[in-house]
């Protein structure tokens, strides 16, 4: 049986029984305490994420000399009281209503910071109050100023409650000019700061330029070596708001985060976090104002949030290239749940940083509004690490201008839509595969919706290690601008999946591609010239009075179009087909009635 349902324009359908979208969300939680029945469902084992408990004590940062009259500077209140109830074997560390001036907070074990209700913890603006610090950006080992909120080999931590904290953001980062309005980029300029060569980017300062300018390897800089030359460069090595290394029993929930520096919650090596509840915050035009990049940690649960990013915005890493392989810690055993993204280069991102592998996700019920790409695999040569073992169900996606579903092992550095990312130039040589080459290996993706889209689907693998056994199921990606692109992948399987284009694009294009299913269509290679399936420019079928189709120009039918496997059409508010009668002769040529039940 083959449905459609309101073809406008060119489309592509890709299925063998009647399409159907609906589902429910068969896992609901109320809070991070209640979603027990969420591991027995899970596609793989995994041991409960454990919450952290703390002793009945509290103590609020007033008793410690607090002011909140968003001009007194709050760092040394804050650590005194954090250290007074650490003392006491742990608890609650206060923060009442009100606007509270601060430089850094060092959080200890069995500390739950508490923010009140209308609690706003406003980061200083004076670089100075930083610390330059040993500490691990973008997945390589560097220097940056010492993080806003920060716990180092911490045990029972927690941030929750009702409060914000701001980070003041503004203060640290580069700014894009064609990322702004003409006015927003005339007010922006006029406030002081550089801008470089081509007048295109604005830093807040020379100190700021000069590290930039060191940087060759993404934002690490290169060839700064004593102290005095580190401190020159002070305001470019921007710290992430909020910094949680090699901790135990983690729990952010209720609070709302936002204007970070750079990337804004980064755990690094930790060990059963659960993220619920929260709200992250960063500008659309913040350069790596990343929302949530979990990296290299064991057991996480990540529910009922929101994240609104400058750049990625639920994203999982694990380290960069020597430093990530030499560390060897996978980002494994993650539930990611009832979440929305706003904005940002990509809704779920695995990568580009993956050197030390990625394993057992689940993704499940998540929404993304305005992402430039929706679920966003990315890496390249040199990372090394293994990715697999990814399961992703429930995705709702609407106005994503580039990708829905991308995966990209020639990742360079540029955001989506800033290059072609396919049809990279014919290699003279491929390399040998090495620890060096990173490998994407059985994903599930299944129950996708996205409306208004750049490029429905693609992959780009390497020569060397085509992208393995992916598996789509149950997919409509509606008024796209292009199709599906299949470039060197191997064992990949597309069933259930509509595809409708709106500019006469490519539906289906395979290249350098083995073992692919379509449908009931099995592909065994299509090589480096590439096999194309597109829509018929003079459309071939009308409808007419009696609800049958009639071919009113010669054209070929073959029993495979009967069965499904591709059928291009171009009709406008075409009803439903419930059902269909074969011809029966599978090959007739010349003008022939379909008769149908509508």
């Amino acid at each position: 049986m083959i449905t459609f349902s309101n073809l406008r324009q060119w489309a592509l359908s890709v299925c063998i029984a009647a399409f159907a979208l609906g589902y429910t969300n068969s896992v609901t939680a109320k809070n991070a305490t209640e979603a027990d029945n969420i591991y027995s469902e899970l596609p793989f084992q995994m041991n409960k994420v454990q919450l952290p408990v703390f002793p009945d004590y509290s103590r609020s940062i007033t008793e410690f000399g607090a002011v909140a009259d968003g001009i007194t500077l709050n760092t040394e209140a804050f650590d005194k009281a954090i250290k007074a109830v650490a003392e006491k074997g742990g608890g609650k560390v206060i923060v009442p209503a009100g606007l509270w001036l601060t430089g850094p907070i060092v959080l200890q074990s069995n500390i739950n910071l508490y923010l009140e209700e209308n609690a706003l913890v406003l980061f200083t603006a004076d670089h100075t109050q930083y610390p330059i610090v040993k500490t691990s950006f973008e997945g390589l080992e560097t220097r940056r100023c010492q993080s806003p909120i920060s716990a180092l080999n911490a045990e029972n931590v927690a941030i929750t409650g009702k409060g914000v904290m701001d980070g003041n953001g503004d203060t640290w980062r580069p700014v894009k000019k064609d990322k702004m309005t003409a006015n927003q980029w005339k007010k922006l300029v006029a406030s002081g700061g550089v801008l470089d060569e081509s007048g295109r980017i604005w830093y807040p300062s020379e100190g700021s330029i000069k590290g930039a300018m060191a940087c060759k390897n993404f934002n690490v800089p290169e060839g700064i070596n004593t102290d005095e030359e580190w401190n020159s460069i002070r305001d470019w090595l921007r710290p992430v708001l909020l910094s949680f290394i090699k901790c135990k029993k983690v729990l952010l929930e209720g609070v709302t985060f936002k204007n970070s520096p750079s990337w804004c919650l980064h755990p690094l090596s930790c060990e059963d976090i659960t993220i619920n509840n929260i709200s992250v915050s960063n500008p659309w035009y913040s350069q790596n104002g990343d929302a949530l990049d979990l990296e290299s940690c064991n057991r996480a649960l990540i529910q009922n949030s929101s994240f609104d990013a400058g750049d990625d915005g639920i994203c999982i890493k694990s380290g960069k290239d020597e430093d990530g392989r030499r560390r060897g810690e996978p980002c494994q055993n993650v539930i990611i749940r009832n979440n929305v993204v706003l904005h940002g280069h990509g809704g779920f991102v695995v990568g580009s940083e993956m050197s030390g592998g990625v394993k057992n996700i689940y993704v499940d019920n998540c929404t993304f509004l305005g992402t430039d790409v929706g679920l966003r695999f990315k890496s390249t040569r040199g990372r090394g690490g293994v990715v697999e073992n990814i399961h992703i169900n429930n995705i709702n996606m609407i106005n994503i201008p580039n990708e829905g579903l991308i995966f990209d092992l020639f990742y360079g550095g540029k955001a989506p839509g800033e290059g072609d990312g396919y049809n990279n130039p014919t290699e003279q040589k491929i390399p040998a595969v090495t620890e060096e080459t990173p490998a994407f290996r059985d994903i599930f993706i299944k129950n996708v919706t996205a409306k208004n889209v750049g490029r429905a689907i693609l992959f780009n693998g390497l020569p060397e290690m085509p992208i393995k056994n992916i598996h789509i199921e149950n997919v409509t990606m509606s008024d796209a601008k292009d199709g599906v692109i299949l470039n060197r992948a191997d064992g990949a399987t597309l069933k259930n999946v509509k595809v409708i284009t709106t500019k006469g694009g490519n539906n289906l294009k395979m290249q350098n591609v083995t073992n692919v299913t379509v449908g009931d269509k099995q592909y065994k290679k299509v090589g480096n010239q590439a096999e194309s399936y597109k829509s018929n420019p003079n459309p071939s079928v009308i409808r007419n009075k009696n609800d049958e189709r009639v071919c009113k120009h010669p054209v070929q039918v073959t029993q495979a179009w009967f069965s499904c496997l591709q059928i291009l059409s171009s009709f406008s508010e075409l009803p439903t087909i419930k059902s269909y009668t074969t011809p029966t002769s599978s090959l007739i040529s010349g003008t022939y009635r379909i008769p149908i039940k509508c």
